[in-house]
């Protein structure tokens, strides 16, 4: 009997440690992956490899077809050894991990699959303006750098015949740009076009070559190059305003894209990363709009303002007291406010990022149809993050909006929880560097509630301001999915948005265009942020009296941006561990 108990023991010992190192095993595996992944990704985005303090290979993405075409079938290959890889073998952290992997390839898999580059611009942004955005980030001085940003300009005219051959051959298919949405978009490329090579935003670093002296035949050839951008620069302003804008499609939903219904829904799934139908989402953000507006309406009602909500919000969107007077101001009062917050993070974390971050203007060649704010990350860890507040008609931006905008963009908002994670060097890259929609903008919207806990909403217009932010982001699931999906047409949603936000009209109609043009990314806030107030709230009913709110936001910032779903299996696992300790 004893030599059956010994023999067993051992059996079990060695099925143990068969168990042990078939982990370690597949962790490794899973590891050189992961670093593999990395590596081709390095080589293949030159911005992600000079963010990583790196020499890119190439001055710009080859974004020729043949690349692309290469890149996917990489992409694929990589996704397809990652699955040989059992999800069940892994620890926890190295699930995470395996499962985050697949959502970035699964991303690059589908964006071509969907053919994505045939729509290279969306409402506020494009390849144009980003190419644009080059020369300011752009430092010549040595003969290196000189020789670096000349075969960087030397590409720049090809990428963007490419893209204008994809943008056409998307036109002749019906998957483009709705046409009202590119009303007045010519205007972010006429920056870029009929100037003296030396007035020419691509030339400035060779004016700025304070450190090093350039030859007059350096500025010849630094001068020729800059043409030749400036007239591809021309060929696109000519082709967009000749025979693009004029001929794109006259229909809003993209659904009517080639594979637009499965485009829809991949979107959906990959934006949300929760599994919802477009019915679904649409009824919880109707839900939420009669939640919030309750809420608005208590505040007109403590108030005593001599009106319903709408006449409130027409008092909000005209009375000058509530709006800057110069963009000065405006961007004196989000510095002030972001200082107010930067004082209050103690009381909320633990843990706070090293990386700083400063408040700028959005660059004026972009800002007539930008966004209201956002927040930049470093290209390299040199540099600092970036709050962008858009000083781009002042009568428009509101200054009871600023607070929650603030919290939401920079502290303890994107800033905070995008630096968190780039500084967790014991995680993989594709940990540290992955951004999940829903859960980023989910903890940016849970981040302008915050505020609501630490005092900053000041006074009853500033939490109005607050809630019509949440509004803003409740109306969206309604008419994101309304537009794309059931039929709603722009002035209905438009007319929605100005029932139901004290958003101004110029900020409404931005908003409602972006949506069209970039779909279902505008489902992630309201998504990831009731998400995160249901897992508080059970955190908090469970573990009572024990509950520590600034472990539990140290606990779901710790593992980096992920899928809710993963979110909610660690504040499952925090829980617990709390129970026990």
């Amino acid at each position: 009997m004893k030599a059956l108990i010994i023999s067993i023991t051992f059996t079990l010992l060695s099925l143990t440690a068969q168990a042990i190192q078939s982990e370690n095993d597949n962790s490794q595996k899973l590891h050189t992956l992961l670093e593999q992944v990395w590596e081709y990704e390095l080589s293949q985005f030159p911005s992600m490899a000079r963010s990583e303090g790196r020499e890119p290979q190439q001055s710009l993405t080859d974004i020729s077809m043949s690349a692309m075409q290469a890149r996917f079938e990489q992409f694929t290959a990589f996704q397809q050894q990652l699955n040989e890889i059992e999800l069940a073998s892994l620890n926890n952290d190295d699930q995470i991990s395996h499962l985050m992997q697949n959502y970035r390839l699964s991303n690059y898999i589908d964006n071509f699959r969907f053919k994505e580059y045939r729509v290279p611009i969306t409402s506020e942004f494009g390849f144009h303006s980003s190419l644009g955005r080059i020369p300011d980030s752009t430092r010549i001085g040595s003969q290196q750098d000189f020789d670096r940003y000349m075969r960087l300009l030397d590409a720049v005219p090809h990428n963007m015949q490419l893209n204008v051959q994809y943008m056409k051959e998307g036109l002749a298919l019906g998957h483009s740009q709705p046409q009202v949405v590119l009303i007045g978009y010519e205007d972010s490329i006429t920056p870029f076009i009929g100037k003296t090579i030396q007035e020419h935003p691509f030339y400035a670093p060779i004016i700025g070559a304070n450190n090093f002296k350039l030859t007059e035949q350096q500025k010849a050839e630094a001068a020729q190059k800059v043409a030749n951008v400036q007239q591809a620069y021309q060929d696109f302003y000519d082709f967009f305003v000749n025979d693009y804008q004029v001929n794109t499609k006259t229909d809003i939903a993209a659904t009517t894209w080639p594979q637009g219904d499965a485009f829809y829904k991949n979107r959906m799934k990959h934006y949300t990363t929760a599994d919802l139908s477009a019915q679904e989402i649409h009824d919880i953000g109707l839900a939420e709009v009669a939640r919030i507006r309750a809420e608005m309406q208590q505040i007109i009602d403590d108030l005593e303002f001599d009106g319903d909500i709408n006449a409130f919000i027409e008092f909000l969107r005209t009375d000058e007291q509530f709006y800057a007077k110069t963009a000065e101001e405006l961007i004196m009062v989000a510095s002030y406010i972001s200082k107010q917050m930067d004082a209050r993070l103690p009381q909320l974390f633990y843990k706070m990022p090293r990386t700083p971050y400063g408040v700028a203007p959005v660059p004026d060649s972009i800002a007539p149809k930008y966004t209201t704010g956002r927040y930049i990350s470093p290209s390299s860890d040199d540099e600092p993050g970036y709050y962008w507040v858009n000083t781009y008609a002042l009568d428009k931006r509101p200054l009871y909006a600023l607070p929650a905008l603030t919290l939401h963009e920079a502290v303890p908002g994107h800033h905070f929880q995008i630096s968190l994670a780039a500084e967790m060097e014991d995680l993989p890259n594709v940990r540290r560097k992955t951004y999940i929609s829903a859960f980023g903008e989910g903890w940016g919207l849970y981040s302008e509630y915050l505020g609501l806990e630490v005092g900053i909403y000041e006074d009853p217009y500033d939490n109005f301001g607050r809630l019509s932010y949440e509004m803003w982001r409740a109306c969206r699931l309604v008419v994101d999915t309304g537009m794309h999906v059931f039929g709603w047409s722009r002035d209905k949603a438009l007319a929605y948005m100005l029932e139901n936000t004290a958003l101004s009209e110029h900020n409404v109609r931005t908003e409602i265009d972006r949506y069209i043009s970039w779909p279902a990314q505008a489902l992630s806030y309201k998504i990831g942020e009731i998400k995160i107030k249901e897992l508080r709230a059970k955190a908090q009913q469970t573990l009572g009296n024990e509950f520590d709110l600034r472990a539990f936001h140290d606990e779901l910032l710790a593992h980096g941006s992920v899928p809710l779903f993963i979110l909610e299996r660690n504040v499952n696992n925090w829980i617990t561990a709390q129970q026990t300790n």
